[in-house]
């Protein structure tokens, strides 16, 4: 029997189960209005019909409550309602994601392209096996779980998604209901921002229910069929993790915290051992094993539930002992239960007694700020660091002294709180090496990086740390398009300093370097930041060659990923032979953990597409560069165009205020879903510098308009069309498929745009000509991608997620629809000098209480 195409099993599966549910659940009485549930079919109704009559969002709100409403409710019970509504919508995403997630293995296919098994075949058929067993040896990918503020869940609500997928995936009705009733009255909204330690336990929570399984799962499939008896001596997966270790732009991450993060890291693992060891012993009970086992299941429980230490065996010890129970098995017990503890011992050499590799990171002018402190404090104790007028020498005469210094400091030495917490942090990376291992934490990421002198300043910190030698690899970070333009001069003058370059050698010849994390999009535009990271990918690879070094790229989420969303994996397939492919590290953040890794079977399909790009890119692909000379300049004429076209577009007057009044840019600080703030400076007066991304991007997200996804991106193509070039624009189509990837995302960021949500905006005297602009570029790049593509329609090649896109803006339309309102309501009470504040104050709640539906059903909109 044939298989059916996925967009069919799509709607089977997928759409034709959640109205299933999605009936049930509305009629459920979980809260003090009963009609809730009845009304707001009607109202989604309503909005549906009202934007195909070019009708505003107040207009439609107030046609339903004249239509539906008794017209003696009052305005208190109406806005009461939509309230509710509010909090049905909510659930409904949670409804359709667990719905998703139970469908997950039957709309993909587990064994189709991308995956390991697939990859095995293609291997095998094009006689490659020892190739891919050579790129094993070297070749990881390290996720870095990231708590950027774009996943609202609480724990109870994950769990209740957990457990309704399963009851999904038996069609277990009974179940379904009561979950469904216990997801209506579970709270989602935050009264409290969490620490940082909370977002650390939350996204363990993801390390220990599904990483852990589908990690080793993978490694098993590796080991077991593509090695066999020959044992693999690489992790192939790394964990990486921030929440705890980040401190950039984050107060609250302080050193107790971070050794708290890495001690529940520690345990975590410990406890997931302690459970496998104790489903062993069921089966391990020969003789000569059932005692080794009992030993170390005894030693495992004093330890995580005891807080004992005595008798804990090193990593080496404990791994040791699992191999000579296996030895024992295999000798004396015919290999009876071999793949089970080969299963616990390919654990441990994945997660070791870290589980999740800790990034420190900080600003580059906050280390400058910090450095300038500990030469001045250090001189002041008559013990001067350096024997030159430090703050006022040039670059290089810093650099030639930083070269050189062999001091040590204390934290207790600086009564500067930035100085000491940052040299604390240093001193605490060697506590967590101490207690679990090098791999506990051992990189040092420098955010805003911009000269070499911010790599020499944080690497020199780390020496002064009592840390000669240190086992931390220092990262810089390239965000902005001019950073990135200088990156291979930084990275050229690090590499000829004879202390650095005694360091890499020392950590293998290894320089890791992480690209566009939060600034590329938001400063370059999309067309501009996605080709500057891969230009400087090339130059770095060049210059790392030329000086014996294997670069390692860390991509941000604000990088080739791109923000919008898209298909992570083609971009490292596409990257051809002039890009270092030795590992694949990324970020991931947000609702993008729930959507790609929150179940056994999503991460473990995106991990193995993941691994797969790495091995195509590198086993079968031609190995040739992916532009050719003329592609090349078609696309740096692309990007130039686009960058102009978007840094215009930000010096319009309106672009700030635009989104400081019209947009929900100002309410994400009131969501409580992130720990960090939500600006980088504490000024009252709003600037473009200080905006994180993910309010940025988010805010255009919440409009349904999308710009950083798209905007300059039809201007520079229909630039190409006019001048008589498109023909070149289409080689570079057809010839590359980093640039079809970047389209088709491209893509998925219009699909998810709407602009007859915001369509009254054109009539505003002050920003109808700003809303114009944007709408005219969003329908020159619609027009554009589909004449370059020859599609009839957006996103027309990915038919399923399409369809998922459209059914979740379905269901969160009536949810924008009050957004909308609501903001526009908060607009005619601020022009009202007499006002009610207290009416003020509910429409604003109810504006920041609308982001979180929308936030979760976009699933990558940051």
């Amino acid at each position: 029997m044939s298989r059916k195409p996925k967009l069919k099993r799509f709607k089977e599966n997928v759409s034709s189960k959640y109205q299933i549910y999605n009936s049930i659940f509305m009629t459920l009485p979980f809260d003090g209005i009963s009609n809730t549930g009845v009304l707001l079919p009607l109202f989604s109704e309503i909005c549906e019909k009202g934007y195909e009559l070019d009708k505003n969002p107040s207009q439609i709100v107030r046609k339903f409550f004249e239509r539906y409403v008794e017209q003696d409710k009052t305005e208190e019970e109406k806005i009461n309602l939509l309230f509710r509504f509010i909090q049905y919508i909510e659930r409904q995403v949670v409804l359709f994601d667990a719905v998703e997630d139970a469908a997950f293995p039957i709309v993909n296919n587990m064994d189709g392209r991308g995956t390991l098994r697939n990859i095995k075949e293609e291997a095998q058929e094009k006689h490659k096996i020892e190739a891919l067993k050579t790129y094993l040896k070297r070749f990881k990918i390290r996720p870095v779980l990231t708590a950027h503020p774009t996943q609202f869940y609480p724990g109870q609500v994950l769990g209740i998604i957990t457990d309704l997928a399963e009851a999904i995936e038996k069609d277990d009705l009974l179940t379904i209901k009561k979950l469904l009733a216990q997801l209506g009255k579970t709270p989602f909204f935050k009264k409290e921002k969490p620490t940082p330690y909370d977002e650390a336990v939350s996204l363990i929570w993801y390390l220990e229910n599904v990483f852990y399984h589908s990690a080793g799962k993978i490694y098993n499939y590796i080991q077991q069929n593509i090695f066999k008896d020959e044992e693999l001596d690489n992790q192939v997966i790394d964990l990486g993790f921030w929440p705890g270790g980040d401190r950039d732009g984050n107060p609250f991450v302080t050193t107790e915290i971070t050794l708290k993060v890495a001690e529940r890291l520690r345990s975590t693992i410990l406890l997931n051992y302690y459970r496998d060891i104790r489903t062993l012993k069921r089966r391990l009970t020969f003789e000569g094993v059932e005692k080794r086992l009992a030993s170390l299941e005894r030693m495992l429980y004093d330890n995580v539930y005891l807080l004992k230490e005595e008798g804990m065996l090193s990593l080496v010890e404990f791994e040791a002992e699992l191999k000579a129970i296996r030895a024992i098995i295999v000798s004396d017990h015919q290999s009876l239960f071999r793949a089970e503890i080969d299963d616990l011992i390919n654990k441990v050499k994945l997660f070791g007694y870290h589980f999740a590799m800790l990034d420190i990171r900080q600003d580059s002018r906050v280390h400058q700020g910090v450095f300038e402190n500990i030469v001045d404090t250090m001189k002041n104790r008559g013990e001067a660091l350096f024997s030159i007028d430090y703050v006022n020498s040039s670059e290089e005469e810093k650099i030639e002294v930083l070269t050189n210094i062999d001091k040590t400091v204390q934290s207790a030495y600086f009564e500067n709180e930035i100085t000491n917490s940052t040299i604390s942090s240093i001193y605490a990376m060697k506590k967590i090496q101490d207690r679990n291992g090098e791999r506990g934490s051992n990189r040092y990421i420098i955010s805003n990086n911009q000269s070499a002198l911010h790599v020499m300043e944080a690497f020199t910190m780390l020496r002064l740390c009592d840390w000669k030698q240190p086992d931390v690899d220092v990262s810089p970070l390239f965000e902005t398009v001019p950073d990135l333009q200088a990156a291979q001069d930084v990275m050229r003058t690090l590499y000829s300093n004879e202390a650095y370059a005694a360091h890499l050698k020392r950590r293998g010849n290894k320089q890791y370097i992480m690209l566009g994390f939060s600034d590329g999009t938001k400063d370059g535009g999309y067309l501009m930041a996605n080709w500057s990271i891969f230009k400087a990918k090339e130059e770095l690879t060049t210059i790392s060659r030329e000086y014996g070094i294997k670069v390692i790229f860390f991509d941000g989420r604000g990088g080739p990923p791109a923000r919008g969303g898209g298909k992570t994996h083609q971009f490292y397939a596409s990257l051809g032979n002039t890009v270092e492919d030795e590992e694949i590290q990324l970020t991931v953040q947000g609702q993008t953990i729930s959507s790609n890794f929150g179940t056994l079977e999503s991460c473990q399909y995106n991990l193995e597409q993941l691994l797969s790009s790495g091995i195509s890119n590198e086993i079968f692909s031609d190995a040739t560069a992916e532009f050719s000379d003329t592609d090349k300049k078609t696309m740096e004429a692309l990007a130039s165009i686009s960058y102009d076209t978007y840094v215009a577009f930000k010096k319009h007057p309106c672009f700030l205020t635009y989104l400081e009044r019209m947009s929900t840019l100002k309410y994400y600080a009131k969501t409580n879903i992130g720990s960090r703030p939500s600006k980088r400076s504490k000024s009252k007066e709003f600037n473009f510098s200080d905006l994180r991304a993910i309010p940025f991007v988010g805010s255009w997200s919440q409009l349904k308009q999308n710009v950083p996804g798209f905007y300059g991106v039809g201007t520079a193509l229909e630039y190409m069309e006019k001048s008589g070039k498109f023909e070149a624009v289409e080689d570079l189509y057809k010839n590359s498929s980093f640039f079809r990837t970047l389209l088709e995302n491209s893509m998925m960021s219009l699909t998810k745009s709407f602009f007859k949500l915001t369509a009254y905006m054109k009539d505003n005297e002050e920003f109808g000509e700003f809303w114009s602009i944007i709408f005219e570029e969003f329908n020159r790049t619609k027009r554009m991608l589909l004449k370059l593509t020859g599609y009839e329609s957006l996103m027309e090649n990915e038919q399923a997620g399409k369809a998922s896109i459209h059914a979740r803006e379905k269901i969160v339309l009536p949810l924008l629809t009050i957004q909308q309102y609501a903001l526009r309501k908060i607009q005619e009470l601020q022009k009202d000098p007499e006002a009610n504040k207290d009416e003020l104050k509910i429409y604003e709640k109810m504006v920041t209480r609308s982001l979180f539906g929308n936030i979760n059903a976009s699933r990558n909109s940051a």
